[in-house]
């Protein structure tokens, strides 16, 4: 059995790493309130936004611009795959990764964006994939990673995903690839995420009410019109999908902590029982030594 010094050290280990978990709760309270509401602030523009351009996509029959024509229809598939930079968020990351496979499992000829460093240092440790420049050689190579980025946890504005956004609809207009994909949490509640795959480019065709055919007038023209609305609306998405993500992130790492506190006080309550144990062991037998003692003693 343990000695006392050893369940103390104990005791006082875990108390600690309770009072970390504790901290690291509030903290994720704290930021899920905040992206909650830049979540629910931004929904209806960028559901506008969405919406705008696919009735503007359905009208016109006369423009083939890529972003709402596919390039390449025979092309391979641009993936963006939405993690987080840290962990301690419970299955945030490992529920993202595990759906992404599954989805490249059954379209294997596809490329790789990372928003998030644990899908991409998961993706390079662990498949196929590797970053365009790397030279190491790979059994079954399947696509390649040709770009990541990290730090998107403090996107406050759409300006800030501008480079992001170039380096996507660049990559598009190359014609390799037939559409471009994200993979991402979306946030429900503090302990809900849902899984979302969603097409951003070319526009997904509008599919609800129907779509009045007068025809709009344009000012200064069409071509302007979609190429300005087209740059907004992928900047747009790319700004909900990581507020979403971020919410969602801040959510699961809250719901962690508090599952990881409770865990601490019930070892907690387990180790000072034992130690309790041992504790009323020794004096036991300390008491029986000295009455011992005495009764040789006397005798």
């Amino acid at each position: 059995m343990a000695n006392l010094r050893d369940l103390k050290g104990r005791i006082s280990s875990v108390k600690s790493i309770k009072q970390i978990t504790n901290a690291m709760k509030m903290v994720a309270a704290s930021k899920l309130r905040k992206s909650q509401e830049a979540v629910l602030n931004a929904r209806p523009y960028a559901d506008q936004v969405d919406r705008m351009l696919r009735i503007l996509q359905k009208k016109n029959n006369y423009t083939p611009h890529p972003l709402l024509i596919p390039i390449n229809p025979s092309g391979k598939e641009l993936i963006i795959i939405v993690t987080a930079d840290k962990g301690l968020c419970g299955s945030f990351n490992s529920n993202i990764i595990r759906f992404a496979q599954k989805y490249l499992s059954n379209n294997p000829d596809c490329d790789l964006i990372f928003l998030g460093r644990k899908g991409y240092d998961y993706f390079r440790k662990h498949s196929a994939y590797r970053l365009v420049n790397d030279k190491t050689e790979v059994e079954n190579k399947k696509g390649d990673i040709i770009s990541f980025f990290t730090g998107l946890s403090d996107i406050s504005s759409l300006l800030d995903l501008h480079d992001i956004r170039e380096e996507i609809i660049e990559f598009y207009n190359t014609g390799k690839y037939s559409k471009v994909i994200v993979i991402f949490n979306e946030f429900k509640s503090a302990i809900q995420q849902n899984l979302v795959y969603k097409q951003i480019i070319p526009i997904v065709p509008y599919e609800g009410d129907e779509v009045s055919m007068l025809d709009y007038v344009y000012e200064p023209d069409e071509m302007t019109i979609i190429e300005e609305l087209g740059n907004r609306y992928v900047n747009v998405q790319l700004w909900h999908i990581l507020l979403e993500s971020t919410a969602a992130e801040q959510g699961a790492r809250m719901t962690a902590m508090d599952n990881a506190t409770d865990n601490a006080e019930d070892l907690i309550d387990d180790l000072s029982l034992l130690y309790n144990r041992e504790r009323q062991a020794q004096i036991t037998t300390q008491i029986i030594e000295v009455a011992s003692g005495a009764e040789a003693i006397n005798n």
